[in-house]
């Protein structure tokens, strides 16, 4: 048997407000101890009072919005940061410190800069460029260095890692609790007629509700009983303004839901529709929905077509063409035997993504680089914080840079 591991995980993103890189933390985080590991993980929380957090997450501070990859990040980042991360490690004492997106500023890339010991980084993002590295320029390099264990959750983020960090990574798929989604009921109380589904950020451009919009009246000359529902955070009365009057009681908008309800919304849909624009590194809502047996018709970027097999397992169409979407999915709603063949289909690809073997992957690269010394509080950094701005080595100008970072963001907190 293999022998359990005391694991820090550090999230960038704030706990509390929905995104990918936060459900990857926290389902891994769970499977991590459902098979027996110590797991604790530090995360920006915006209300630690009301956030209801699980016993693992130990709050990292108040985060600040900052726009990154093209959508807005909330980050904890800066000194008081940086000494609340020092002290997580230091009583931790870690056989493994995983940091997700260590190149983004905020607690990952602090405790690269806080640790030495077995450090593995996991890439989600395929942005090639950063304002951080810009900014950290060389003095991000020597905490880079000190990653023994690379993961990336697509080719467009190992390129990033191969082409722009150096050195290589372990390409592991983000992961799907596939039977949370097998089987998932429709939500109570839908309308009659076939339904087209999307979920994601409704303010955020490059998730492409807009052109899923712009195709809404071309797909009502297709399909007449044709509905719309609409899940996720943002602003509502946006999306109804955008939608021809005549048109508005064919869209269905419900906010954001909870992960409990997110495979019924999935299963609420004859097609799941992600008209994404850019950005994109892997696809995981894509992957959600295959597994609740919805079929899907997605903007052709490249993630995405891994994640459909070119086609195989679900409808590509150009990016931002609203036309050719609307023709695709009128086209897969009009065909049920068609839509069944790629319900099918995408079953049996999600098997692939399933938490049970991707967290097996992930344990496999920890028990690579875990040593019999813990990770431990770099003594480098100790020394520049009892020196301030004096010190000249790469730690000192870490503080001077954090200051400096803080100093340009617009509109920051407490940090």
């Amino acid at each position: 048997m293999r022998r359990a591991l005391r694991i820090g995980i550090a999230c960038p993103y704030t706990w509390d407000v929905p995104g990918g890189v936060q459900a990857h933390v926290r389902d891994l985080a769970e499977h991590l101890l459902a098979l027996g590991h110590e797991v604790s993980v530090l995360s920006p929380v915006d209300d630690p009072d009301e956030a209801d957090l699980p016993p693992y997450v130990v709050p990292a501070g108040r985060a600040v919005p900052v726009p990154y990859n093209g959508s807005v990040a909330r980050l904890v980042f800066g000194p008081l940061s940086l000494a609340r991360t020092r002290r997580w490690v230091r009583e931790g004492r870690f056989d493994v410190l995983h940091v997700h997106e260590p190149t983004v500023p905020s607690v990952s890339m602090l405790a690269c800069f806080a640790a030495q010991g077995p450090i593995v980084a996991t890439f989600h993002t395929a942005t090639a460029r950063s304002r951080a590295l810009q900014v950290f320029g060389t003095a991000l390099q020597p905490a880079l260095e000190k990653v023994t264990g690379r993961i990336a959750v697509s080719p467009a983020a190992r390129r990033v890692v191969v082409e722009h960090l150096g050195g290589d990574a372990v390409l592991i798929p983000n992961g799907v609790d596939v039977a949370r989604f097998e089987g998932a009921k429709p939500l109570a109380d839908r309308p009659v007629g076939p339904t087209v589904v999307f979920l994601g950020r409704i303010d955020e451009q490059r998730k492409g509700l807009a052109v899923l919009l712009e195709a809404l009246p071309e797909l009502v000359s297709l399909v007449p009983d044709v509905h719309l529902l609409v899940a996720g955070p943002g602003d509502a009365d946006d999306v109804r303004e955008a939608v021809p009057a005549s048109l508005r009681d064919r869209v269905e908008l419900l906010g954001l839901v909870s992960e409990e309800d997110k495979p019924r919304v999935f299963a609420s849909g004859d097609v799941y529709c992600a008209p994404n624009t850019h950005g994109e590194s892997f696809g995981i809502v894509l992957v959600e929905a295959m597994a609740a047996g919805t079929p899907v018709v997605a903007s052709d970027l490249e993630a995405f077509r891994r994640v459909l097999r070119d086609g195989e397992a679900g409808v590509l169409v150009p990016v931002r063409d609203a036309g050719a979407l609307a023709a695709a999915l009128g086209a897969l709603l009009l065909d049920p035997e068609r839509r069944e063949r790629l319900a099918a289909a995408g079953r049996r690809t999600v098997r692939t993504y399933d938490w049970k073997s991707v967290t097996r992957s992930i344990v496999e690269v920890y028990e690579t680089v875990a040593v019999a010394t813990p990770v431990a509080v770099d003594p480098s950094l100790e020394a520049a914080l009892g020196q301030g701005d004096e010190a000249d080595d790469d730690a000192g100008r870490l503080v001077t840079t954090l200051r400096r970072w803080m100093a340009e963001l617009p509109g920051r907190g407490s940090a």
